[in-house]
């Protein structure tokens, strides 16, 4: 039951839409547990779960175990450990010390065996909360924005990478690189799409994200893509993605 963190420490690059609905297209078939890591809550709100009982929060100043905080979605197949705005709190409190950054790590270990995917979704930050996230994770989802300054921060990325695999995470390692938001209609997104594929090679997913208004709107009905626009592009496009990731972790 691979873990695998949906991670990049710049923001607006889709990486909630992407943890969301890759979650979701891993649960056609498969039991996947979403886990929300950031203090906005964006991934819990946008499957429907809105002011959940108990959160990730709780579990992880061990108020309850991860068993009872899970909730479920519309999809019998997708289960989400939520968020909210309390996480704030944890990410100010967790010092750095290598205990702290296991904290998810052993919450995770009794709920592991019940799924056969678990995704996480990590603050666009590299703070306490998204270091749990790496040193939990086997493999990383690196969402890319087609636009201006794309390869901004990656290169910070892969750099922490590096550091936690050499200390705290040795397993850990870089699945592939989304490219999102990507719109047909303009020679831009064709040139970094093309300069990315230059730069990072088969590290980069086949599977290309693209600017859709059914992704868009899809959260604010709480609903993933396949819920909410089930034949849309975007929908094609997870789904894609979602092949893409089994096969990889499969070689791993």
């Amino acid at each position: 039951m691979p873990i695998v963190g949906v991670i990049n420490q710049k923001g607006g690059v889709g990486k909630t839409t992407s943890a969301i609905n890759l979650a979701a297209a891993l649960a056609e078939g498969r039991r996947v547990l979403l886990v929300d890591l950031d203090p906005q809550a964006n991934a819990s709100s946008g499957l429907g779960i809105r002011s959940p009982e108990r959160t990730v929060y709780d579990v992880l100043i061990g108020e309850v175990s991860a068993r009872r905080a899970v909730a479920d979605t519309e999809l019998p197949d997708l289960k989400v450990l939520p968020a909210s705005m309390e996480l704030s709190g944890a990410a100010l409190e967790l010092d750095a010390t290598s205990e702290n950054m296991r904290l998810l790590t052993k919450a995770l270990i009794g709920v592991r065996p019940n799924f056969d995917f678990i995704v996480l979704d990590a603050p666009p930050s590299i703070g306490a909360l998204t270091l749990n996230a790496l040193v939990a994770a086997d493999h990383l989802v690196i969402p890319l924005q087609t636009e201006y300054y794309a390869l901004e921060g990656i290169a910070g990325m892969m750099e922490t990478v590096e550091r936690l695999r050499s200390s705290l995470n040795p397993k850990l390692q870089v699945l592939g690189i989304l490219l999102t938001m990507f719109d047909s209609r303009t020679r831009l997104s064709q040139e970094v799409e093309a300069n990315v594929r230059q730069h990072f090679g088969e590290l980069v997913f086949e599977a290309v994200i693209p600017r859709n208004v059914r992704l868009a709107e899809a959260p604010s009905y709480g609903q993933s893509i396949f819920a909410f626009a089930p034949s849309s592009q975007g929908a094609q496009a997870y789904r894609r993605l979602a092949e893409e990731v089994i096969a990889r972790v499969s070689q791993t």
